[in-house]
C-alpha cells in the first residue's frame, strides 16, 4: 500500500516569490509550486502563464501531465483528438501521448500541472530557453535538449485551428 501513496519527505509551502523560468519563444513562464524533491521524485507541479496564441511545439515524453486551467481558454490536442478546456476544467494527458495546447484568448491564461514522476521544471525549462537562438530552436542545441530530457519535438506549436 506504500508503493501506492508514497510519503511527501518534507512540509512544502510555494509562496508567492517562488522560483521562476521565462521562455519567451513559446510564451510561456514556469513557476515551481512543488519540486520533485519534495515528493521523492514522484510528481512535481508547476503553474503556467501562456502569452495570447502562444503553447509549446506538439511533443511526447514520458511522464503523465494533469492540468487544471486557472485562467483562460486553451485548444489542446491529444493524440489524434482535438478540443478546448476552459477555466475549471482538468486535462490528464497520459505519459507517451503526442500533445500540445495553446492559449486561444487574447489576455494570458493560467493552468496548474502536475507532472507524474516529477521533473526539475526549472532546469528544463531553463535549458529550453537556452536551446533557442534569435527566437528558433537551434537544431544542435534542440537535440541534446531532446536526448536529456526525453522528449520528442514532433512539430510546430498548434495554430489556430489545431
Amino acid at each position: 500500500m506504500d508503493d501506492l501513496f508514497p510519503q511527501i519527505p518534507y512540509f512544502n509551502q510555494s509562496s508567492a516569490d517562488a522560483p521562476r523560468v521565462r521562455v519567451g519563444s513559446i510564451g510561456v513562464e514556469v513557476v515551481e509550486r512543488l519540486p520533485p524533491t519534495a515528493t521523492g521524485g514522484a510528481f512535481s507541479i508547476i503553474e503556467t502563464t501562456n502569452q495570447p496564441g502562444f503553447g509549446p511545439p506538439l511533443h511526447r515524453h514520458h511522464e503523465t501531465e494533469i492540468f487544471r486551467v486557472l485562467e483562460g481558454s486553451y485548444l489542446y490536442r491529444i493524440d489524434e483528438r482535438t478540443f478546448h478546456a476552459s477555466e475549471g476544467d482538468l486535462v490528464v494527458t497520459p505519459g507517451n501521448a503526442v500533445h500540445a495546447f495553446r492559449n486561444i484568448t487574447d489576455r494570458p491564461a493560467r493552468q496548474l500541472v502536475m507532472i507524474v514522476p516529477g521533473w526539475d521544471s526549472l532546469a528544463l525549462f531553463s535549458e529550453l530557453d537556452a536551446a533557442f537562438v534569435d527566437g528558433v530552436l537551434d537544431p544542435a542545441l534542440r537535440n541534446a535538449w531532446c536526448r536529456k530530457w526525453r522528449c520528442d519535438l514532433l512539430g510546430p506549436p498548434l495554430g489556430p485551428e489545431g
